[in-house]
């Protein structure tokens, strides 16, 4: 049985960048093993044993380092990966299939020693781990522990050699993209029913995404594009247009409505021209290889001499014949080979000349689908025909359509329209429309409208789960919502990560307080990252301080981030309310005056108002609530014995009685302020910190009862600290107690201890 032990590295795990050092995600597992490997060894020099070893580890981890896989571990002649530890893009298992038919390709193809050719096994299983994110790099032994690591090593064992066997939910993440052959399913030690078993045959070219329901709102930034891309055409000034959105918004929905629907531009046809990025394409330049397909009606699978002849066809109305005679060949080998050479290099620059001059003739728009997905020669190769166009004011359009976090620099006229989530109506009619045509109940529209979030492709794949056989009792997030999700996720860097994962289990609205406390940050620490994830359209600000999941699925996948030690940590640290500072009794004396701009810390020692000042303030219902603990707080707010004449009662404040008339003809020292508790409860931005002494809270205690203490207050020797609501009301030399108010008073709660870790790998 294979399996696999973290590894503590605390250099490692309490980096700032990944305050949570351990995670719960989805990766796909890949396991290959020599065949026969024991008989080979037996029968060669030693020499040649590591002569061939090497090969093949070089071999298979250039392989895997390509497509982007960690190396787990080396056993015996076994290779273990894993894709996704870190990062996910929502492609891992893509990534894990394509690597593992790779590595057999090449080891097919190559004499390792001699005349010695290997064979090898590969297994490939995607499920859920806990994986180490500070030693989620390649030779990172026990990365990960999960069930899925016995999984890949087991399907390994029944894969035929040359093969790639896959898990059922590797299939199904790859379904679309990799022709499978399902076999009959292969008992597994331990497990009932047999495993389901599938082999991976090779890559296939996904087809285009049918859009025949339809369209549900989305009018707006149809309107506003199409009139972009008609000033554009009309003005002859090139424009380029980027619709940005999450996966899932319905982007590629609205190009299918735009290249139905404009069509004319005042009457004058327009030409469009559409490639879509495929994930990880074998050839840096197929998008634009696409774009010449398209233009000259070349399809996939055409022989040499048919796309020879449609090329000349497509190029003889723009060149002259000696042109068109030189340009065909190398319009030929892009078409072949797309890759980065110069050759292929070539070929692009000859296909930018060709849209050029099919603009100059017809209005012409560019329109690249997932255009992040692409590599930077394609952005290279818009860029040089936007400047073009513009250069020539050539009536040209190019519209690009990503994800949010695409960082691209797109030239400065370039227009943003962003998708936003469906309305409330509009979600629900897509959702009637997607039952009624899928034969489910329409009543189940409640209850997957909170889920869906408002992203029409959530919907779509919530309810092919349920075709699929989901339990409709739970309704439990689609695997294909999760691996989208979860990628958007991982865009994010390591704090912005573990704010969001907190801020999931939390629930409902949560402030940046909270987040703080829960994470054991020092005060305001989440605040920048709160901020950046509500522009990255993560997060909705929500009242004041207030920030709500813009999607549930995000919540829900963030929660399930986490381990359950440290959801269990956060939460309790975030139940716990804020606590009051206390000062000694023996430390402040009643009529004692402190230095000016000073304050007490939590043990009864003088500390700077600087020191102070950074301190949170907390309204004293919040803390009142919390089993009594106000209680104590007035405990010790006993009378102090005066020598003297009797002080005349204070009368209580009432509607009647306004509360400055209870400041005259008392007799109160000038300068002081009168202790006032607050009300409502919530967050208090943090304010300058004075000293309040215990004959003050005294004085206050008893104006507020009459004179009097309250026969319920027990009395305790504690005192506490007060903090004006106004900065700078306690000026210097003022004495604090009970008199003309400069500011209201407001208690202020412990500051966090400077010994406490500002990581949570470290209070972990």
């Amino acid at each position: 049985m294979t399996t696999s032990i973290i590894v503590g590295d605390t250099q490692r795990t309490t980096t700032p960048q990944w305050p949570v050092p351990e995670e719960r995600r989805t990766v796909t597992v890949l396991f290959a093993d020599i065949v026969g490997s024991t008989a080979l060894v037996d029968r060669l020099d030693p020499e040649d044993v590591r002569a061939l070893q090497r090969v093949y580890f070089d071999t298979v981890a250039g392989v895997l380092h390509r497509w982007q896989g960690v190396v787990e571990k080396y056993v015996g002649d076994a290779v273990m990966a894993l894709f996704g530890a870190r990062h996910s893009d929502g492609f891992d298992a893509y990534r894990a299939v394509r690597a593992g038919l790779e590595i057999q390709a090449a080891l097919d193809r190559r004499s390792i020693v001699g005349d010695i050719n290997l064979r090898v096994r590969v297994g490939v299983a995607t499920g859920e781990v806990v994986v180490d994110l500070g030693g989620a790099v390649s030779g990172g032994h026990g990365v990960a522990s999960g069930a899925v690591i016995t999984t890949a090593a087991r399907l390994q064992e029944y894969a035929p050699p040359g093969a790639v066997a896959l898990c059922a939910a590797t299939a199904r993440a790859t379904a679309g993209l990799i022709t499978q052959r399902q076999l009959t399913p292969v008992p597994v030690a331990g497990r009932v029913p047999p495993m389901p078993v599938w082999h991976a045959v090779g890559p296939v070219r996904p087809g285009a995404d049918q859009h025949d329901g339809p369209l549900i709102g989305r009018r707006r930034e149809l309107a506003a594009i199409g009139d972009q891309l008609s000033w554009a055409i009309r003005e002859r000034d090139p424009r380029w247009v980027s619709l940005v959105g999450p996966t899932g918004s319905g982007r590629s929905r609205l190009l299918h409505e735009l290249t139905h629907g404009l069509t004319t531009v005042d009457g004058v046809p327009v030409r469009w021209c559409v490639a879509t990025c495929q994930p990880y394409p074998d050839q840096v330049l197929a998008p634009v290889a696409e774009l010449l397909r398209d233009v000259a009606g070349v399809r996939h699978g055409d022989g040499a001499a048919v796309v020879h002849d449609r090329l000349v066809a497509a190029l003889t109305p723009l060149f002259p014949p000696t042109r068109v005679a030189t340009a065909v060949p190398a319009l030929q080998r892009l078409l072949s080979i797309p890759d980065g050479s110069a050759a292929a290099l070539a070929g692009a620059a000859i296909c930018r000349e060709v849209l050029l001059r099919l603009a100059a003739h017809r209005p012409l728009i560019i329109a690249v689908d997932d255009v992040d997905r692409a590599g930077p020669a394609v952005s290279r190769f818009l860029h040089a025909l936007f400047n073009a166009a513009t250069a020539r004011g050539l009536p040209l359009a190019i519209l690009t359509l990503h994800q949010p976090q695409w960082t691209d620099t797109r030239p400065g006229p370039a227009r943003r329209v962003t998708i936003g989530p469906l309305a409330t109506v509009q979600s629900g009619r897509l959702l009637r429309y997607l039952l009624t045509r899928a034969g489910q109940p329409v009543a189940l529209v409640d209850r997957l409208l909170p889920l869906v979030g408002g992203r029409p492709g959530h919907a779509a794949m919530y309810v092919a789960s349920i075709m699929d056989g989901a339990d409709l009792v739970a309704l439990p997030l689609p695997e294909a919502v999760r691996r989208a999700v979860g990628a958007e996720l991982d865009h994010l860097d390591g704090e912005r990560r573990a704010v969001l994962m907190v801020a999931g289990i939390l629930g409902g609205v949560i402030s940046g307080a909270t987040v703080d406390r829960a994470l054991g940050w020092a005060p305001g620490r989440s605040a920048p990252a709160l901020r950046g994830l509500v522009t990255a359209g993560l997060l909705l600000s929500h009242r004041i301080d207030g920030y709500a999941f813009a999607a549930p699925a995000l919540r829900q996948v963030a929660a399930d981030r986490l381990p359950r030690a440290l959801r269990g940590l956060f939460a309790r640290r975030a139940a716990e309310p804020p606590r009051l500072d206390t000062v000694q009794p023996d430390t402040v004396q009643p009529d004692a005056v402190l230095p000016d701009r000073a304050a007490v810390d939590p043990v009864g020692a003088v500390v700077s108002a600087s020191t102070a000042r950074s301190t949170d303030v907390v309204r004293l219902d919040a803390v009142r609530s919390q089993a009594g603990r106000l209680d104590g707080v007035f405990v010790a707010l006993a009378p102090t014995p005066r020598s003297g004449p009797p002080r005349r009662r204070v009368p209580t404040p009432t509607t009647a009685t306004p509360p400055a008339a209870l400041t005259q003809g008392t007799n109160r020292p000038p300068g002081s302020s009168r202790l006032r508790a607050v009300a409502s409860a919530g967050d208090v931005p943090p304010t300058p910190v004075a000293v309040v002494t215990q004959a003050a809270v005294v004085s206050t205690a008893r104006a507020n009862a009459g004179g009097h203490w309250p026969s319920d207050v027990d009395r305790s020797p504690v005192a506490i600290r007060a903090v004006p609501a106004v900065p700078g009301a306690a000026g210097p030399g003022a004495r604090a107690g009970v008199g003309a108010p400069p500011g209201p008073v407001r208690a202020a709660p412990r500051p966090p201890s400077t010994r406490r870790p500002q990581n949570l790998a470290a209070s972990a």
